[in-house]
């Protein structure tokens, strides 16, 4: 008798494994297109639906309804009210939601080795920032001891490193050793691509405040894996 894996179609529209793995059931809960990349946006807080779209290229205010509607129903991601004067919807993840974070930068790490794993494609300021905890080296940034501030349109995110620690949250920049006003795809290009800084300064696409040394010796901290053969 031939063998074959089953799916049912949920009440949500999802397709469901029958199977008791527990990698199975974490496909169910996010393996829908789009549902990971929710998760990703929220990891630094809690977001606006509007912020989510925006930072979500491509994806369509239906299709974000519904896997927000999934997510909540699943109890990684709740939505709450911001109390005055903000009085906005936003959403965030639970306790449990946040517990998926070490998936991302083992998923991260082993998917930039592949032949086609594209760096120049956009990428978020949360996205920028998870790659930095993924992808820091703690042997070269072992004696560090800085606090970076990164201006990416409207975000503000505040980066520490410590002891061969890397820590990224959103924050003020304003205490920071080194700001770096940038969009964050060109953030990218300087610390994973090596686009030297005077370039990106001298086409206007970047500008730092103060110790600009700090800024350069933080970029050595990172390095993409070698990619697999081909």
């Amino acid at each position: 008798m031939k063998l074959e894996k089953v799916t049912t179609q949920s009440a949500g529209g999802s397709r469901r494994y029958h199977d008791a793995c527990g990698a199975a059931h974490g496909l169910d809960l996010v393996g829908e297109r789009w549902a990971l990349l929710v998760i990703r946006e929220l990891m630094m807080g809690p977001r606006r639906f509007g912020d989510l779209r925006k930072d979500l290229c491509g994806l369509s205010a239906n299709v974000l309804t519904q896997r927000l509607e999934g997510l909540e129903a699943s109890g990684i991601v709740r939505k709450r009210k911001l109390p005055p004067p903000a009085s906005v919807q936003v959403y965030e993840l639970t306790d449990w939601g946040y517990e998926i974070k070490p998936v991302f930068m083992v998923l991260g790490r082993w998917a930039a080795r592949s032949p086609q794993h594209d760096p120049t494609l956009p990428i978020s300021a949360v996205s920028i920032m998870q790659s930095f905890e993924t992808m820091f080296d703690p042997a070269l940034g072992a004696d560090a001891d800085m606090r970076l501030g990164f201006a990416m349109d409207e975000d503000r995110m505040v980066v520490t490193v410590s002891g061969g620690v890397i820590v990224a949250a959103r924050g003020e920049v304003e205490d920071c050793e080194v700001v770096v006003r940038a969009p964050s795809q060109v953030v990218a290009a300087a610390v994973y691509g090596k686009v030297p800084l005077e370039a990106l300064e001298g086409e206007g696409a970047m500008s730092i405040e103060g110790d600009r040394d700090v800024f350069a010796c933080f970029i050595d901290f990172f390095h993409l894996p070698e990619k697999v053969a081909g």
